[in-house]
């Protein structure tokens, strides 16, 4: 199935908090997910370090996931974007993949370039070490 890239409607995110039962929640969970209009989203190609526990770099990966998440709240609110969805996450069935792009490039990629996650699957997790 071909999936067709689409321009997200202006909105803005805040970080998701407790706000997670929310039907038609729009925020963003951490650095590669966000609900967007009640949609659960993983952004895909990219992982970023995660926030709610330090799984490998203790409170040096916590700060790291914070400075991800900052900043791609700071992409999505201060620029036009695309989103083009996929099917759904391997490990959760209602966890939709997408990408989005700003002016024709992923946000992951940006992200990657400024070094506050890595490619995914096969990017090294360097914020373990």
């Amino acid at each position: 199935m071909l999936s067709v890239p689409t321009v997200a409607q202006p909105v803005h995110l805040d970080m998701c908090g407790n706000r997670r039962n929310s039907p038609d929640k729009t925020c963003l969970v951490d650095g590669d997910t966000l609900w967007l209009n009640g949609e659960n989203i993983r952004l895909q190609a990219f992982d970023t370090p995660e926030p709610q526990s330090s799984i490998c770099g203790g409170d040096a990966e916590v700060r790291l996931a914070n400075q991800a998440s900052a900043r791609l709240l700071d992409l999505l609110n201060n620029n036009e974007w695309t989103i083009e969805r996929f099917g759904f996450d391997s490990t959760s069935s209602r966890r939709r993949l997408a990408t989005i792009r700003i002016d024709g490039v992923d946000v992951g990629y940006i992200l990657i370039s400024e070094r506050l996650a890595r490619r995914w699957p096969d990017g090294e997790e360097w914020w373990c070490k």
